[in-house]
């Protein structure tokens, strides 16, 4: 059985070093973070510049817990230059792996299968790994670390742990040099997959370290963690049986669409209802765009610092599959007004449309207004084809221009951030 060999490569702190090139900067010297200061000091950084990390900067803190003695740039984000960025460094890689050996992991990671290139460069992994990152610095300015690995998870503890502490930014690993230099490794939530929770559950067991999880009692750590034990024990061990193939190949067993936002002030009762209305109307167009529908709705409610309940949740089955905003509109309002606490004031909102399936699946009842539907998918297409040619924005509901309402803001924004 041939041997395969991964890379994972990561951009540096990739939408802080993009800024930094962008204004002639160089990250490792300069003291930047990407954030949006409009939304007040406790405000989430989307990244902090390799410079501030050296100061112990975390990746992911607010403004305000920044030092005051520490003199920053704050960068606003600019997330549509960050993808035209990621996609022009995609192509780099492409000029050396074909995209069915590349998983993009997310906008500044990826995982390659380089295991049939590495005779037709006649070089290693560790040296086609340096070939990709110097081209992506030379054309871009931005820097990359990169992890080797014999499978998937090891490519990607090589990336994280050993990297950042290498000359030349390259970690190696294979199963026994994964046991040799990590398997004693503190924290263990440096570990790929290895959150603060889960950390939690193994400490209490007394396991916190990689060879305690290998050595622990496996009856224990499946009444711990259920089905989700056999991929910690896997991981424990240096063991990932999945492939790019694999992934390539997976189609999962049901489909949602979701869209979710943290209001920018406490929302009272009536405010909130409103931004669920805009958010499912949102998802409706989606679903119509994809020819898609579902019949199942479900509704998260955040509140606002309260003493009392901190979220509520509920979900609704409707009689057919639709992705008609009028029936779904109604029937998610119905939700809010059933689940929601008028007495507190809201900050979070998720809207979640599961169990997707095709257009083709639908059912009709001898109930439904046949004509009422087809009028109305007649009127999100036009509307579709209106917002694809003139904007998002070209064509707004009434409740889009009251106060509240949200919708214009974040139709000029991509993943809620400015473009």
């Amino acid at each position: 059985m041939v041997t395969r060999t991964y890379v994972c490569i990561d951009l540096k702190s990739f939408y802080a070093s993009a800024e930094c090139v962008a204004r002639g900067l160089d990250p490792f010297t300069t003291n930047l973070v990407v954030a949006d200061p409009e939304r007040s000091e406790k405000t989430i950084c989307l990244a902090v510049s390799p410079a501030l990390k050296r100061l112990g900067v975390p990746g992911r803190c607010r403004l305000f817990e920044i030092p005051k003695n520490i003199e920053f740039i704050i960068a606003t984000p600019r997330m549509q230059k960050y993808i035209d960025i990621s996609a022009q460094i995609y192509g780099i890689y492409l000029n050396y792996i074909s995209k069915d050996d590349i998983h993009v992991y997310s906008i500044d990671e990826v995982f390659m299968d380089v295991t049939d290139y590495l005779d037709l460069y006649k070089c290693s992994a560790k040296e086609l790994g340096l070939r990709m990152t110097a081209d992506v610095y030379r054309e871009t300015g931005i820097r990359a670390t990169c992890g080797v690995g014999t499978n998937l998870y090891l490519a990607k503890i090589a990336l994280d742990i050993l990297a950042k502490h290498s000359p030349d930014f390259v970690g190696i690993l294979d199963e026994k040099s994964y046991r040799e230099k990590l398997w004693n490794h503190r924290p263990i939530t440096d570990f790929w997959r290895i959150g603060p929770g889960i950390a939690k559950r193994l400490a209490k067991s007394g396991m916190e370290t990689m060879y305690d999880v290998a050595h622990a009692d496996r009856e224990l750590l499946y009444h711990l963690f259920g089905i989700d034990a056999e991929l910690i024990i896997d991981h424990a061990n240096g063991i990932e049986t999945a492939t790019i193939k694999d992934i390539k190949a997976y189609k999962p067993s049901s489909n949602s669409l979701s869209n979710g936002q943290i209001l920018p002030r406490d929302y009272t009762f009536e405010e909130a209802l409103t931004i669920v209305k805009e958010m499912t109307d949102a998802l409706c167009l989606d679903m119509v765009a994809k020819s898609r529908i579902t019949d199942l709705i479900s509704l998260y409610i955040g509140y606002s610092g309260s003493l009392h309940a901190e979220s509520e949740s509920g979900s609704v089955r409707l009689a057919n599959a639709t992705n008609s905003a009028q029936i779904m509109v109604a029937a998610v309002s119905k939700l809010f007004l059933r689940i929601a606490d008028p007495s507190l004031t809201v900050r979070r909102i998720n809207v979640t449309f599961c169990n997707i399936v095709e257009d083709e699946y639908r059912q009709i009842d001898l109930f439904t207004d046949i004509d009422m539907l087809r009028k109305e998918e007649r009127m999100q297409k036009a509307v579709l084809s209106i917002k694809d040619k003139f904007g998002k924005n070209a064509v707004l509901r009434g409740m889009n221009l009251g106060e509240e309402s949200t919708m214009i803001e974040r139709n000029n924004q991509i993943g809620g951030h400015k473009k």
